[in-house]
């Protein structure tokens, strides 16, 4: 099973919605995908520096469910020209090798007027020097909150915008392809022994 992280932990975030969205075309696609939010596992923080020997049950089940992932997708809004550091404290907390060795991982980045260049950039960085899979093709979604209209129904905004659908949707089929290729030739973190 494939997980989405939610990368951050505020309250009411659009990247809590995106990441549902991401849900349903991945569903829409034939395959069922879970959230990983931050804002749950967030509170798993709260018992202090745990780095490399993680004892939390909120964290020893998130971490159990990264290591077995078959990719990850990771919705990241930017903060302050960066990730939200409650992801990057969240990554930090993951076993090496491990969390990441030889694992597909996709973004899809969130923001003002660079859609979420920069975390998803720095993010690229963190996963190349872990090893993981950079799925090449990323989503970029400027000025988030422009892309809710507000209808009776759903007074928080329905996200409308046909084009980046079509790019969210391009994303999912193209990293499950990307999945799946890296499996046939046995490069997937499932086909390798890590000691």
């Amino acid at each position: 099973m494939k997980h989405i992280i939610v990368g951050t932990d505020r309250p009411g975030s659009k990247s809590r919605v995106i990441a549902e969205i991401m849900q349903g075309l991945y569903r829409q696609n034939g395959e069922e995908v879970e959230l990983l939010d931050l804002r749950e596992i967030a509170r798993g923080f709260a018992d202090g520096p745990q780095y490399g020997d993680v004892k939390n049950p909120i964290l020893v089940e998130a971490a159990s469910k990264i290591e077995k992932s078959d990719g990850l997708i990771i919705v990241v809004p930017e903060y302050n020209g960066s990730m939200p550091g409650a992801l990057k404290y969240f990554i930090d907390h993951l076993k090496y090798p491990e969390a990441f060795e030889a694992r597909p991982v996709a973004f899809i980045g969130l923001g003002g007027m660079f859609g979420g260049l920069r975390p998803v950039e720095h993010l690229q960085g963190v996963f190349g020097y872990r090893n993981a899979f950079i799925y090449p093709e990323r989503v970029f979604i400027l000025n988030v909150w422009n892309h809710f209209k507000k209808t009776e129904a759903n007074p928080n905004g329905e996200f409308k915008d046909p084009l980046l659908l079509q790019l969210m949707d391009k994303q999912v089929r193209g990293f499950q392809a990307f999945v799946n290729g890296l499996k046939q030739v046995g490069l997937h973190t499932s086909n390798r022994t890590l000691k």
